[in-house]
């Protein structure tokens, strides 16, 4: 909504008119300190939606640290020498089920 130059010079006549020539001051401060709280209040809700936002990207940063730390330990020669011998290799841990492991969180989602 876009105010010409004509439209304003009509409302500010009919506020001179309607509050006085002595009033438009206090008015202007009004109106001025009105728009300071309103964007003080967007700054607040925009601060706590990027506080919010930004939760679960570390989260996402996490879980792909702990992807790359498996894949770092991961050795596919072992499985294909547990394939070929038919047992496991002597330093080779067994391994646990999910249910069994206390540390699984499972899929995250929001």
């Amino acid at each position: 909504m876009e105010l010409s130059i004509g439209e304003m010079a009509l409302i500010a006549i009919a506020i001179v008119v309607l509050f006085g020539p002595d009033k438009l001051p206090q008015i202007a401060r009004d109106l001025g300190s009105g728009v300071r709280k309103m964007r003080g209040a967007v700054e607040d809700i925009k601060t706590e939606i990027m506080k919010e936002t930004d939760n679960p990207v570390s989260e996402i940063k996490r879980e792909i640290e702990k992807v790359k730390d498996a894949a770092k330990d991961f050795d596919p020669t072992k499985n294909i020498q547990k394939d070929i011998i038919g047992e496991p290799l002597a330093d080779e841990k067994p391994k646990l089920k999910l249910s069994d492991d206390e540390t699984y969180e499972g899929p995250v989602s929001r």
